[in-house]
């Protein structure tokens, strides 16, 4: 039986590979952050006048560690009483669950035609 030897990639072709995954990555983990979809809300719920360690929730230890970092009562604020918005829509939702199946679906048809081009190399055309 003969050794399976794959086909070679070029040096571009690799480079090619490397520049659309990293683009890849970074639109990944950027672009949610520059529209606006990550993140806790922006506004929060009840505000507080006149804002005090205390009025925030927070112990001496707490505050300490604010006040370490730069941070005052007011200044902190919005960070302490800010809350994750969980909300969605069921548009989103659909559409999530489509691109989902879709990707899967893709894949699966993809990895069929690579197998079936592997084993008729190694076994040829039985």
């Amino acid at each position: 039986m003969a050794h399976y030897v794959p086909p070679k990639q070029g040096k571009f072709s690799q480079l090619i590979d490397v520049v659309v995954l990293v683009a890849l990555t970074v639109g990944a983990l950027f672009v949610p952050l520059w529209l606006n979809l990550a993140g806790s809300s922006k506004s929060v719920a009840t505000p507080v006048e006149a804002p005090t360690w205390e009025a925030l929730g927070q112990n001496t230890v707490q505050a300490a560690q604010y006040e370490a970092l730069g941070y005052t009562p007011e200044t902190a604020h919005d960070l302490i009483l800010s809350r994750f918005d969980y909300s969605f829509t069921a548009g989103a939702l659909i559409v999530m669950i489509v691109v989902i199946v879709a990707y899967y679906w893709l894949m699966l048809k993809f990895s069929e035609s690579e197998y079936r081009e592997v084993i008729s190399e190694k076994f040829g055309g039985k």
